[in-house]
């Protein structure tokens, strides 16, 4: 980066139940890494979908220069979702806004299985809340030509899922790996972590930063 540039901003989107917190150790991997770095905030749990994407298309509006995303579980699908959103307005080649590329954590881009059980309990749509059209179906398209999108996936399952539901190996005890591939991704990568796990990863970190700055994972 040029002495004078401004450095590349990233916002990060969390997951059902969680809030900008989630994402701190992220953001300071990031930091060290020379990102510019703004959690996105938005009630996973009484919002609805749509009220989701227009809060991170807020958050994105606001900022100037090159802006990258990070998503963790459903705010993957989030930042996906506003991603084709921006690109069908075409409304991202005026003004400041730069479009940047963007890294799915653990999102069910194609649905999870382990939500779907989850529904099923008494008390289960409850805690979903209305996001739960996100973790229902395939997400409905194949990623644009013109979006730079990488995924991780984690294969150590632990997490809630399994106490619900069998889940196909491998899977992060929450999504399956299968659920985090869509037609048209850049890359996707492997990881020995669970669903939560990967917000304090080192490897997590490192490849993300890796995504964000060459648009492919390290070998």
């Amino acid at each position: 980066m040029d002495r004078g540039e401004e450095a590349p901003m990233v916002l990060l989107v969390h997951g059902l139940w969680m809030g900008g917190w989630s994402m701190t150790w992220l953001a300071h991997k990031l930091h060290g890494a020379g990102f510019r770095t703004c959690p996105v905030s938005y009630d996973s749990f009484t919002g609805t979908p749509q009220r989701h994407v227009e809060d991170l298309a807020q958050a994105a509006r606001a900022c100037s220069g090159t802006v990258h995303y990070i998503g963790h579980s459903m705010g993957g699908v989030v930042v996906l979702r506003h991603l084709h959103e921006k690109a069908r307005s075409e409304k991202h080649s005026s003004g400041a806004l730069v479009p940047g590329r963007a890294v799915l954590l653990g999102a069910p881009v194609r649905g999870s299985q382990a939500a779907l059980a989850f529904e099923r309990q008494p008390w289960g749509g409850m805690l979903l809340g209305k996001s739960v059209e996100m973790w229902r179906s395939a997400f409905p398209e194949a990623i644009g030509d013109g979006l730079e999108v990488g995924a991780i996936a984690g294969t150590k399952a632990i997490g809630l899922g399994p106490l619900f539901v069998d889940l196909p190996e491998p899977s992060d005890g929450v999504v399956t790996v299968d659920e985090t591939r869509i037609p048209g991704l850049r890359d996707h990568l492997e990881l020995p972590v669970s669903h939560t796990g990967m917000l304090v990863s080192d490897a997590v970190a490192r490849q993300s930063i890796a995504f964000l700055r060459h648009g492919k994972f390290e070998p």
